[in-house]
């Protein structure tokens, strides 16, 4: 009972805090004192003075060198060994070094210590944890793309360096420099990626602590001073030894048993101006520099997951995912790295105008971005990706770390979500209003109220008191249920699961290797330690039907608060010195930790019920490199305000190119209340996210569409029916996504690489490759905008068919008053959609679908594709999926199996069966040529759905007028949607 009535204190309290924030400005909500800066972190303190000291001398040389006579090269694998330089007497420590050529073309270089790798070294405290660089990284992110590339070869090699050549068509080369140690990687025979090339590697080598005398104390002499001569051990001249062997921080302590053991390392991007990735931060896609200066940060971008109270703008400030990839672009050419590590990470950013690289192409080619690695453990693992473009760097990351899974088609309808929906009856309500009022949706949640008394697994069961027939209404309609389940388990007796969490010992130990206890949502709490194979069997039982009671068929998952999220910890995390499984300290792993327990409930989710397997549904807040194989993200406690909606298109935008396509942001925000033009304009954006969920705070306003009042009520229910129509290009985009790694969303410069003046436009997007353009509005009362266009291909207004003039590399104003999306077609595509509104996804599948034609500017082709399957299983892995290229060439229209394949030789399931009576019903050909004016109907030859191989169809064409292309429509067209046909305009 105690415990219960400080989880409702706790509660109540934090209520009321959030409650009081709603009336603060948001530039002073986020409590900065809670989280560190670069210089209250020991270790990147460190890293920058260290490059500081290496840059402000001009006879710097980096203390690393590769002992020549230690190099070896097989199999497409470079070996040697480094030795560190420690003191002015010459003593040395020995790094291993290993350079892999992968068949990718990727290339990796690793660095270990010698020391730690052979476990010869001690550990402080007692501690049991692991004595080797954490190595643990790869295991959860990387799932495949390291063969070996055994064809590349060493074209060069003396005393001073090694040369070698990889990649396709060798056309990459590694020049690995010796003294001191610098890689630099090159294509076509140009400098693009430097490795080391300012000398700020830094690998801080394991040494014994000496606790030193006090210093006898001189006349006059302050407390604290030291006796001349006296030297640190082993470093250079004015190191600070402070934060060495512990570290202080909000009141906790850090114990670091291992003692030092950062590594830095510098970065040069040869030639390109503009950066982008690494997320989770705010601010602009392209990112900003950090060390000072007009417009720029003052702190490195940090990466390093955490709950983040109602997060600011513009700022390099940690979030709550990390992924460590980042990519530079300039016309036509396009690199980047990955750096492998799940420890703390803070990266510096700086431009050299003044560099000359006469080799580089490019009006920006005389500019490099420095950028500078910093992470407080782990192993120095760099990917490095030569490109040439954007899409070789998805798919290469891909390949490495997994692409998107492939969703349930419901995950990319509208989602109906608040903290919290107060009882079965309200959930009920919601749904019967959102029919009465014809908006379409196919998810309802439920946050931490709907369970007896924060206890997860558990139901209210004073307010939640029928769960099965709540969840049998929503499946009336084909909707689902999403339910929290947060990572901290209530320390509460007579509870099983936490009785069972302690008796398995499956919890997160500290640093005494006791079962670690934090306070969360429920007061007391334990955390689940996913890292531990055990560990996820167990969490695998209680999602079972039998043991979950009250969740159905129709049931998913939300996983919040997995940072993890501590109240009382340091940075409202967990303590850097606690245990995982393994061994491993939590620094170590910190930023994986959110993707171990996403995976855990992904898992869970594959087995409730004995021979059930569908594609599990699971949203997370955390989120680390290989969190896109297992389900969706979306960027937190974001705030009702115009900024915070501008801000979210950069950071989907980032995500997407960095390999974790789906996500979206809180529409509407949750924190606050949004004004009705805010909320129309939010909807209008969020039908644009991958990701689309509409949430709010417990002391937000209620605020589901059909609370607005008319006329916004009708532009919200509008916005809604277009994501809704478009549903087949947005399940198109994620099938390619899945397959190849690409953004489902997409900035300028990945669809436009040749662009310059596109690279740093963030407030824009293309659908997948539908040629579909659009730039939601993001600022108050603006009801026009300047649409960037990137190419010379002509546009047309999705809406009207009105034509934007317009020329290459200039902006285009589009009218847009609050009822309107500015929303642009570019010509060259075909893309599908499905007319017939519907409440539901579910409802929509067996409709017939409309393919819209968009004529290029002058002759060539309009091409596009369809992909579908059941949109549940994974039976498209054993071929039951549709997917079909279209072709608009000349006269003739056509459609083909995408893959080429032979579909009458596969044997059709249940759902292809079906799908034999779904048929194309209309097309419009926008851009119509005047030539087709009085044609009245076409003939279709192929496989109509009632059998028949050779039919007519009506055609309506309209000629262009006033500014608006012409168009045709052709109605009733009947051919199978999964069969091949053909319609000629002749």
């Amino acid at each position: 009972m105690h415990v219960s009535r400080l989880s409702r204190s706790w509660t109540a309290y934090v209520c009321f805090l959030s409650l009081v924030c709603l009336f603060i400005a948001p530039a002073v909500t986020v409590k900065h004192n809670d989280f560190k800066t670069c210089s209250q972190s020991g270790f990147c303190k460190r890293n920058r003075a260290y490059a500081d000291h290496a840059l402000e001398l001009s006879s710097w040389e980096a203390p690393y060198k590769i002992l020549p006579d230690s190099t070896s090269f097989k199999d497409g694998q470079l070996q040697a060994i480094i030795l560190k330089t420690i003191n002015e007497q010459g003593d040395t420590v020995r790094l291993p070094v290993t350079v892999s050529f992968l068949q990718s073309g990727v290339a990796r270089v690793t660095v270990d210590e010698e020391k730690r790798q052979k476990g010869d070294i001690e550990l402080r405290h007692n501690s049991q944890v692991r004595k080797e660089r954490c190595n643990e990284a790869e295991k959860w992110a990387i799932v495949g793309g390291t063969a070996l590339d055994k064809g590349a070869e060493v074209a060069f090699s003396d005393k001073t360096q090694t040369t070698v050549k990889y990649g396709p068509d060798a056309k990459f080369e590694a020049v690995v420099h010796f003294a001191p140690f610098s890689v630099d990687f090159r294509r076509d025979g140009n400098s693009h990626v430097k490795l080391n090339d300012h000398g700020l590697l830094n690998m801080e080598h394991w040494r014994p602590k000496i606790d030193k005398p006090e210093p006898e104390k001189k006349e006059g002499e302050a407390d604290g001073g030291e006796a001349e001569g006296e030297k640190k051990e082993e470093e250079p001249k004015g190191e600070d030894e402070s934060t060495w062997w512990e570290e202080k921080f909000g009141g906790n302590t850090d114990s670091k048993p291992r003692g030092p053991e950062s590594i830095g390392l510098d970065i040069s991007f040869v030639g390109y101006d503009h950066v982008f990735g690494i997320p989770e931060h705010t601010g602009p896609l392209s990112l900003k520099e950090t060390r000072g200066g007009e417009g720029n940060y003052e702190e490195p971008y940090r990466l390093y997951n955490a709950d983040v109270f109602e997060y600011i703008l513009d700022s390099p400030m940690t979030l709550y995912g990390a992924i460590p990839f980042m990519q530079a672009h300039k016309k036509d050419s396009s690199v980047g790295v990955f750096w492998l590590n799940g420890a703390e990470t803070w990266v510096d950013i700086t431009k050299d105008k003044g560099s000359k690289n006469p080799l580089a192409i490019g009006t920006s080619s005389k500019t490099t971005t420095n950028t500078h690695w910093i992470s407080e453990s782990g192993l120095l693992d760099v990917f490095v990706f030569l490109g040439p473009t954007p899409q070789d760097l998805t798919k290469s990351y891909g390949e490495l770390t997994g692409t998107t899974a492939m969703p349930q088609e419901f995950a990319i309808g509208y989602h109906q979500c608040r903290w919290n929906y107060v009882s079965d009856d309200d959930v009920k309500d919601v749904d019967r209003k959102m029919d009465k009022f014809k908006i379409p949706y196919d998810v309802i949640w439920l946050d931490i109220e709907y369970t007896d008394g924060k206890k997860y697994f558990t139901w209210d069961g004073n307010m939640f008191k029928d769960p099965i027939g709540m969840g049998k209404q929503l499946d009336a309609s084909g909707r689902k249920l999403v339910t929290i389940i947060d990572p901290h388990i209530k320390n509460e007796n007579d509870y099983s699961v936490v009785s069972q969490l302690k008796s398995k010992d499956l919890a997160v130990h500290n640093k005494d290797n006791d079962i670690y206890e934090g306070w969360c949502w429920p007061g007391s709490s334990h955390w689940v330690d996913c890292f531990n194979p055990e560990a996820i069997k167990w969490w695998k039982s209680l999602f079972q039907y039998s043991a979950f009671q009250g969740t159905m068929e129709n049931t998913w998952v939300w996983n919040d608060m997995n940072e993890p999220s501590v109240f009382n910890g340091p940075e409202v995390t967990m303590p850097k010195d606690n245990i995982h499984h393994g061994g491993w300290e939590h620094r170590d792993i910190h930023n994986i930790n959110g993707m171990t327990f996403h995976n855990a409930t992904y898992e869970a989710l594959l087995s409730r019920k004995k021979g059930e397997l569908r594609r599990p549904f699971v949203l997370t807040r955390s989120f680390f490199s290989g969190s896109q194989r297992i389900g969706a993200m979306w960027t937190g406690d974001n705030q009702a305000s115009w900024d915070h909606l501008g801000a979210s298109i950069p950071m989907i935008l980032a995500q997407g190119i960095s390999g974790f396509p789906f996500a979206g942001a809180d529409v509407g925000g949750f924190f606050g209340n949004p004004d009705a033009d805010l909320q129309v304009r939010w909807y209008q954006a969020g039908a644009f996210y991958p990701f689309f969920r509409g949430h709010a705070h417990i002391d937000s306003r209620r605020r589901e569409p059909y609370l607005i009042g008319e006329p916004y009520t009708g532009m919200v229910t509008s916005a809604l029916r277009l994501r809704y129509s478009l549903l087949p290009s947005w399940y198109t985009a994620f099938y390619q996504a899945h397959k190849e790694g690409s953004p489902i969303v997409r900035p300028m410069f990945y669809t436009n690489p040749e662009d310059e003046g596109g690279l740093a436009v963030d407030d824009q997007m293309f659908v997948g490759n539908t040629g579909l353009l659009v730039k939601p509005i993001v600022e108050q009362d603006k009801e026009s905008t300047d649409i960037y266009i990137p190419d010379s291909e002509v546009y047309y207004d999705y809406f009207t068919y009105e034509i934007i003039s317009t020329s290459k590399g200039k902006k285009s104003t589009v009218s847009a008053p609050l009822d309107k999306i500015p929303l642009l077609m570019q010509g060259g595509h075909i893309f599908p959609r499905r007319d017939r509104p519907r409440r539901s996804t579910a409802l929509m599948k067996w409709d017939d679908y409309t393919l819209v034609v968009t004529l290029p500017k002058a002759g060539g082709k309009a091409e596009g594709e369809l992909y579908t399957d059941d949109g549940d299983s994974f039976d498209f892995e054993k071929g039951q999926y549709i997917h079909r290229k279209f072709v608009l060439d000349g006269n003739k229209l056509s459609s083909k199996d995408f893959e080429a394949r032979d579909t009458k030789s596969i044997k059709a399931g249940e759902w292809l069966k079906n799908m034999k009576k779904v048929t194309v019903d209309k097309i419009i050909v926008v851009g119509a040529p005047a030539s087709w004016a009085g044609k009245e109907e076409v003939t279709v030859t192929g496989t109509g759905a009632d059998g028949k191989t050779s039919w007519t169809a009506q055609v309506d064409y309209t000629a262009a007028a006033k500014g608006k292309a012409a168009f045709a429509v052709v109605r009733r067209v009947g051919a199978a949607i999964g069969e091949d046909w053909n319609i000629s305009f002749d």
